[in-house]
């Protein structure tokens, strides 16, 4: 992966900072979109400490305010004229219900809405880094979610700790539904797109799970339990290995004992995944626009 530019969300801890140590240390040039200023810092520097002349640049976003990534996705196009891998990795578990500044749910704005339009913003780029790769860090959360209105997922609504566990695994299904839509529209283009759950992770995002901790606290010594750097390498196969080059669209497990489940119902429904992508288009204004064209070099859309 010498020489690859890879754009990383959510780096500065858990599971993205492993991801973003493992392509340091393959080579890879860096973007990493982060919120706070403080710890994108903190983290470039341990980064480029352990993979000394790793290039590796921060970019301000929160992923849940569209105009911040709007922005970010124009500095990452004045930097770079091409992507060739961007992980989807940046996620929050609300205990509380919270409106996103843009006027959806909190959770479903920053865990599908931000990434999708960061996806799509990025497209002129991952075309002319293809073949690329798009990897989103999904979860096994999404087989509890039985209705789906496409239309209507990203109203507010109040919940508390319990219903939170809802609103999370919709937009875990989200991340699952748009990577098979963007498999099929975009894969012509050379773009191959992969989620996965990479199992049980200690990480702060988990611990926000209604009784996570106390299965974390019996579980953490066992094999059920991952680390957030072996929660990375399904991510770093996915973005590397050349077997996952072709045949995007799939939703890979390590989830231990989750093959031997029956896959979720509502993932095969393409008139759902259809549905999901051109209503997440709308709710952060691609429809009708030249999204997906290359950006121009500097930065704007033609």
């Amino acid at each position: 992966m010498r020489d690859w530019r890879c754009v990383v969300t959510g780096a500065t801890s858990g599971i993205g900072r492993e991801i973003a140590r493992g392509l340091a240390d393959a080579g890879a040039d860096l973007v990493l979109v982060c919120r706070d200023p403080g710890r994108a810092e903190r983290t470039v520097a341990e980064l480029t400490a352990a993979a000394p002349g790793a290039r590796i640049t921060p970019f301000l976003a929160d992923l849940a305010a569209l105009d911040d990534v709007r922005a970010a996705a124009r500095d990452i196009a004045r930097h770079w004229d091409r992507v060739d891998v961007l992980v989807n990795n940046a996620g929050v578990h609300d205990l509380r219900s919270a409106v996103s500044p843009d006027g959806y749910d909190r959770v479903i704005a920053t865990n599908h809405l931000g990434p999708f339009l960061l996806t799509h913003l990025l497209h002129g780029l991952l075309c002319r880094g293809a073949p690329s790769r798009v990897v989103t860090v999904a979860s096994e959360a999404h087989r509890s979610v039985v209705r789906l209105d496409p239309y209507a997922f990203a109203e507010p609504r109040p919940y508390g700790p319990f219903g939170s566990w809802a609103v999370y695994a919709r937009s875990k299904l989200l991340n699952v539904l748009t990577t098979q839509e963007a498999a099929r529209r975009w894969s012509r283009h050379g773009i191959t797109a992969h989620a996965y759950c990479p199992g049980l992770v200690s990480t702060a995002l988990v611990r926000n799970i209604p009784l996570a901790p106390r299965v974390l606290a019996l579980a953490e010594h066992t094999p059920l339990v991952h680390s957030p750097a072996q929660g990375a390498l399904p991510a770093l196969r996915l973005a590397g290995d050349p077997r996952f080059a072709v045949h995007g669209g799939q939703f890979h497990t390590w989830m231990p004992g989750a093959r031997l489940l029956p896959p979720a119902p509502l993932r095969f429904r393409p008139g759902l995944q259809r549905a999901v992508w051109e209503r997440s288009e709308e709710l952060v204004g691609l429809r009708g626009t030249d999204a997906g064209r290359p950006p121009t070099p500097g930065g704007e859309r033609p």
